[in-house]
């Protein structure tokens, strides 16, 4: 009985020094890690949005100066 109350008390020890050892936020490194790829996806995707508009705005004015040469 004595070996069991024991047993009792050690697993509720551990268990309440786990619970003391989570983290606040929630957060853990690979979390951390996946928001930050997350931001770096985020914004590369906005660069070639850039880009694109860039070279889709180049590409019209070669156009429109093809077509004054050609007149």
């Amino acid at each position: 009985m004595l070996r069991n109350r024991c047993l009792t008390f050690a697993a509720a020890l551990l268990a309440l020094s786990l619970a003391a050892c989570e983290k606040k936020d929630g957060e853990g490194p690979a979390e951390r890690a996946g928001k930050q790829v997350d931001k770096a996806v985020e914004q590369a995707g906005k660069t070639m949005d850039k880009a694109a508009e860039s070279a889709k705005e180049g590409a019209k004015q070669l156009v429109d100066k093809t077509k004054d040469a050609a007149k």
